[in-house]
């Protein structure tokens, strides 16, 4: 076995030290770390040399220059693979790497049941008005808790815009649970297969008029960006809550906060923002009906560790020629596969 003859690196972040431990066990892979500051003249090597880019850092703790495009692409010219961490894919121009014959893999999966609980613990925190109350403890004294009634979420309505893993663990939870209707959008799932993850498939505008609670749950694509704006908040019911742990820019912030001004909605759980962290001052946390934190869905000791490890070994098996088996971008397989043969001597299987 050649030592060191497969290049892998990563940026600032892994999810956990298990995919150190499981890449180091290999002695013929090399695993290189840069930072955000590390010099050009260092990391440019690096990039040259790599065949596979492990994305640990989210979107905004991700320097540009290791965003993956076209031009970062042009200075990795052996780059066989991109993983994503998580679900999301947010610094990865899929498509610039399609061309380049770069295969792009993601984790989803690895923190559906940390992101489905955090969805769900917004759900039943705004419902009873349980962020309410606690603020509006700590600045008043005699508070009126008549004017703080919350409602059951027992054999209420939800809609899960994106039935994948996550969607389909908060379906689970939501209806084993507290008995709830499960709607769903999903225009990539037929509805006899919306139905085996125990939903009812609908277009995009029923799901926001008959939802108590809408919970956004698909990855930032080119068409689910801008997906929930001015006219999808104005379809929903003034009593419903938004509840979004998938990624910024899907919803517009601007038309949620108006919808917010004008009690077009009863409120939001918000874990992913166009900004990360968001800024104390950013308007949409003036309101005490707005449940916020700083995309920590996933964060959890064990998503972080499950993560780590899918990880770790799909990069592994990809490098031993095997197939992913969460590919973004499958249509690449047959240029990724020439580029793999030239890299290595053998074909992917």
């Amino acid at each position: 076995m050649t030592v060191n003859n497969k290049r892998v690196f990563y940026v600032k972040y892994l999810a956990h030290p298990i995919y150190t431990e499981i890449l180091k066990a290999r002695p013929d892979v090399r695993l290189d770390r840069l930072e955000n500051e590390t010099p050009e003249g260092d990391f440019a090597p690096v990039l040259s040399a790599a065949h596979a880019y492990q994305v640990g850092a989210a979107r905004d703790e991700l320097a540009p220059h290791f965003h993956v495009h076209d031009e970062f692409l042009k200075r990795a010219p052996n780059l066989l693979i991109v993983s994503s961490n998580g679900a999301g894919f947010d610094p990865v121009d899929v498509e610039a790497c399609t061309r380049a014959g770069v295969l792009v893999v993601n984790q989803s999966g690895g923190n559906a049941h940390s992101v489905a609980e955090h969805a769900l613990g917004m759900l039943l925190t705004l419902s009873k008005r349980i962020i309410e109350a606690d603020r509006a403890l700590r600045r008043e004294r005699d508070v009126n808790r008549n004017a703080l009634m919350g409602t059951e979420a027992q054999g209420r309505t939800i809609g899960i815009v994106g039935l994948g893993n996550v969607g389909r663990r908060i379906a689970e939870l939501c209806r084993g649970l507290l008995a709830m209707n499960v709607l769903a959008y999903d225009p990539y799932l037929s509805k006899s297969e919306i139905a085996e993850r125990g939903a009812q498939k609908v277009e995009l505008d029923e799901l926001l008029r008959r939802s108590d609670y809408v919970s956004i749950n698909c990855p930032l694509t080119k068409e689910s960006r801008g997906m929930i704006g001015a006219g999808q908040f104005a379809l929903m019911q003034p009593h419903a809550y938004f509840i979004t742990t998938a990624r910024g820019f899907i919803h517009d912030e601007d038309a949620l906060l108006e919808a917010l001004r004008a009690r077009k909605i009863a409120g939001a759980g918000l874990d992913v923002w166009s900004k990360e962290p968001p800024p104390p001052e950013h308007p949409l946390l003036q309101f005490d009906n707005v449940l916020a934190s700083p995309h920590t869905a996933g964060v959890t000791k064990e998503a972080r560790e499950n993560m780590g490890r899918i990880a770790a070994e799909q990069i592994l098996d990809a490098l031993d020629g095997k197939r992913p088996p969460r590919i973004i971008n499958p249509e690449v397989w047959p240029r990724y596969s020439e580029r793999f043969a030239k890299a290595f001597g053998v074909s992917p299987k």
